[in-house]
């Protein structure tokens, strides 16, 4: 995250604190950052220099509509600072910097296959025994790679039950005993 970010993030925090907005601010900062990583046609209107600045607020403003005054205020000081591209980074400071506040703890899946909600309640029990917290969030990756198990990240903890680990543990093994 660029400091510019955390610093937009920030300032959409006291603000929202001041009005005892933040956990709507958080719903739409959530939903701006979703919506902003899943079109990559949306990150290139933010990022061209070409578009005019006007027609960018106009399609933010249209694309988020339903959002709070504090995310159309959020949208319309970017545009007047020119700093459009920094709106998903923005949303991802807001999203982590209200988690760390409300002591919510995020963690990483990382699965060769979507988790199936039974998976998902051993993963979340795992995260509660590896953080001692009962505040999750919890995103979800695939990456077939892995072949099976899963690979959990918290911050800077990793805990690796993926078949591919366990294979290459083996090669490692069979290397040292030959």
């Amino acid at each position: 995250m660029s400091r510019a970010a955390i610093r937009y993030a920030k300032a959409i925090l006291q603000k929202a604190n001041e009005n005892n907005t933040e956990a709507v601010v958080f719903g739409d900062m959530q939903s701006v950052y979703k919506t902003i990583e899943d079109s990559r046609e949306l990150q290139a209107v933010l990022q061209s220099p070409v578009i005019k600045a006007n027609d960018k607020k106009d399609a933010l403003l249209k694309i988020f509509n339903g959002q709070s005054e504090a995310t159309h205020s959020l949208i319309n000081i970017l545009i007047a600072n020119k700093r459009a591209s920094l709106l998903g980074s923005v949303a991802k400071s807001y999203v982590d910097i209200y988690n760390d506040q409300q002591g919510v703890k995020a963690a990483t899946v990382i699965t060769a296959v979507p988790l199936t909600p039974e998976m998902e309640t051993k993963v979340l029990a795992k995260v509660k025994e590896l953080t001692g917290s009962d505040k999750v969030t919890l995103n979800s990756e695939i990456d077939s790679d892995i072949i099976g198990g899963f690979i959990l990240r918290m911050g800077d903890i990793q805990y690796n039950a993926s078949i591919a680990n366990q294979l290459g543990n083996l090669k490692r093994e069979f290397s040292k005993s030959i």
